[in-house]
C-alpha cells in the first residue's frame, strides 16, 4: 500500500525533527517547503536526510541518482513536493 501525500510530509516532518534535532521544523511542511532555504539543511546533510529516510522506510532508495538529476539539471534548492513525489514512486 502506497502512502499519502500527508503521510509522506508527517514523515520528513518526524525523520527531519529526529535527524536534525538544532533545525526548526515549525515552518509550514508542505510542496513548497525547501529544504535549503526554509528548513535550514546544508548539502551534506540532505545525504544524511536520505540515508535516514531509507533507515525510516527500512529501504533501500534510489537516493543517489534523485540527487544527481537535482544536480544536473541546476537545482539550487529541493521543494519537499519533489521528494514527497519521489518518496511516492519508491516507498
Amino acid at each position: 500500500m502506497s502512502r499519502s501525500a500527508e503521510q509522506l510530509y508527517a514523515d520528513l516532518a518526524t525523520v527531519v525533527a529526529t535527524a536534525f534535532p538544532d533545525r526548526d521544523v515549525s515552518v509550514a511542511i508542505g510542496p513548497d517547503t525547501r529544504v535549503f532555504a526554509d528548513i535550514g539543511l546544508a548539502s551534506i546533510e540532505l545525504v544524511v536526510l536520505g540515508e535516514r529516510l531509507e533507515q525510516f522506510y527500512g529501504r533501500k532508495l534510489p537516493y543517489g541518482p534523485f540527487l544527481a538529476g537535482l544536480r544536473n539539471r541546476g537545482a539550487e534548492d529541493l521543494e519537499l513536493g519533489e521528494l514527497v513525489a519521489f518518496l511516492q514512486a519508491h516507498v
